[in-house]
């Protein structure tokens, strides 16, 4: 049986109305695919708390997690995924590279562009629409 995996993404707007989307890196799982940054929800954790972790360990800035936006289980060939993509708003510092090989800030309309990893395809699509 595949293992099942919690997993909360970050969808981090600025003030020109883009979001920020991360190049998953070579040592990766699912290696150059775009992705809204976060990671797997530690037992006992509630969403926010585990995003804002993740943030904090991955990206080296504050957010601030709000509400559910997105909420999807994808099955990849080794694993399960539950992606659970809350809106989020940069609180202090500035999203810095160290797991990922690439940070971008796009608009809604330009995020077709990437090539999205296919648990995050549903987000992506629903933020398009939202605009």
């Amino acid at each position: 049986m595949k293992k099942k995996v919690k997993v909360v993404a970050a969808i981090i707007e600025n003030s020109e109305q883009e979001v920020l989307c991360a190049l998953r890196s070579n040592n990766m799982s699912i290696p150059n695919m775009w992705e809204f940054p976060g990671g797997k929800v530690e037992e006992g954790e509630n969403l926010s708390t585990a995003l804002e972790r993740e943030i904090k360990e991955e990206l080296d800035c504050e957010i601030e997690a709000s509400e559910v936006f997105n909420e999807n289980v994808h099955e990849y060939e080794t694993f399960i995924i539950q992606l659970i993509a809350l809106k989020a708003k940069l609180v202090s510092g500035t999203p810095k590279v160290s797991e990922h090989a690439k940070l971008v800030w796009l608009k809604k309309e330009n995020l077709t562009s990437l090539v999205w990893a296919p648990a995050d395809i549903p987000a992506v699509n629903e933020l398009i629409e939202s605009t």
